[in-house]
């Protein structure tokens, strides 16, 4: 099959109908027919300062958001990536790599933990071929699991042991800051023994959120749960009086670092989405005029 112009947006992930051209020919051709519904989609603002929206994956039953237990370990970039996920309409699970060089793994899946008392968190050595077990909940046939996370997390280290193979390629760890060289350059979708589909990402230094604010709800559901007891619809959870969310960090109960990171996510989706949104309402508006410039151009070719 070759990509023709007329294809609407395609990503690893998605399910496209093909017509067989030539039948019963052993060199069979196939022609793009139409790009089947997606059940969900993996998206983000293309890194850099282009307005432009970046596909990464489609129809995810499961993420697996990959961080490991030295320097990259980091609880904002965890919610950014649930955000993400449950805006996609997945099930996310954390998996906490190279946790056989940390002294207090049990101390960072407890940190996790305290996200989400629900969420399911992993922490793994993805050398060990042993650890795939603790995979197997997720590695059901029919099912497709992505692998999200920063460079050098250990994401490929993890999908060859899931494989049973050495697959994807793989970089040894840097001495000044413990990260792990970055190997992906490219989308993997591979056929696991189980049945299931891993698809492995390369690895994203930059997360810009658009279009997901009900996802940063979802993610951040027990700041809103505690926003509804402020004494104010409109509180922002400064220094308003009879503020339940300021009451619950001044308690214990709630982390100001979350709430910051809270309030951070909402006003950079929201800044992304409304770009966003101008770019769109600007290309319709270009593609409108291409459209009468040529429909023009037709009629004067007619006289």
């Amino acid at each position: 099959m070759s990509i023709v112009p007329s294809m609407p947006p395609i990503v690893v992930g998605g399910w496209l109908l093909l017509i067989e051209e030539s039948e019963g020919s052993q060199n069979s051709a196939y022609r793009f027919h139409r790009l089947l519904e997606r059940k969900g989609r993996f998206a983000r603002k293309a890194a850099g300062s282009e307005v432009k929206e970046q596909l990464i994956s489609a129809n995810v039953d499961t993420a697996f958001i990959v961080s490991s237990a030295n320097h990259d370990f980091n609880l904002n970039r965890i919610e950014r990536f649930l955000a993400l996920v449950n805006e996609a309409d997945a099930d996310p699970v954390v998996v906490i790599t190279k946790a056989d060089l940390a002294d207090n793994v049990e101390a960072l899946v407890s940190q996790v933990q305290s996200i989400d008392p629900n969420l399911s968190v992993l922490a793994v050595n993805a050398l060990d071929v042993a650890s795939h077990e603790d995979f197997e909940p997720w590695l059901v046939e029919g099912e497709t699991i992505v692998l999200l996370g920063s460079s050098g997390v250990g994401k490929s280290t993890l999908a060859n042991t899931l494989l049973g193979e050495q697959l994807q390629s793989t970089g040894g760890i840097r001495e000044d800051d413990s990260k792990g060289r970055h190997t992906t350059t490219s989308r993997a979708l591979i056929s696991l023994p189980q049945g299931a589909l891993l698809l492995d990402t390369p690895g994203m230094p930059e997360l810009q959120l658009s279009d997901v604010e009900d996802g940063i709800h979802e993610a951040f559901s027990d700041i809103e749960k505690l926003a509804l007891r402020c004494k104010f619809n409109d509180c922002i959870h400064g220094e308003e009086p009879d503020c339940a969310v300021q009451k619950a960090i001044q308690d214990g109960e709630l982390s100001a670092r979350r709430l910051a990171n809270y309030q951070k996510l909402l006003r950079e989706n929201a800044l992304n989405s409304a770009s966003l949104a101008e770019r769109r309402a600007a290309d319709k508006s270009l593609g409108k005029y291409y459209q009468k410039t040529q429909a023009e151009a037709v009629k004067l070719k007619g006289r």
